[in-house]
């Protein structure tokens, strides 16, 4: 079985949802949430992973928090 296939089948297996994207050549990028945590997952051409975390809260904000983020990205 692939990598990619792996990390996918643990990830169902654990009920996990997640995105799956391409956003380099030699890449396939598995996007999962959990609770106070998205993970970043690459799965390389050659099958080796890279795992990022990103912690956070999970509070609910309005929609003038936009402007704000779209600000610090300037």
């Amino acid at each position: 079985m692939s990598k990619v296939f792996e990390v996918l089948k643990r990830l169902d297996d654990a009920k996990v949802q997640y995105f799956i994207g391409r956003y380099r050549p030699d890449t396939i990028d598995i996007t999962a949430t959990v609770v106070g945590e998205r993970v970043e997952i690459s799965v390389f051409d050659d099958d080796h992973v890279e795992i990022s975390r990103f912690f956070g809260n999970e509070d609910v904000l309005d929609e003038d928090i936009l402007d704000e983020i779209l600000k610090e990205d300037e």
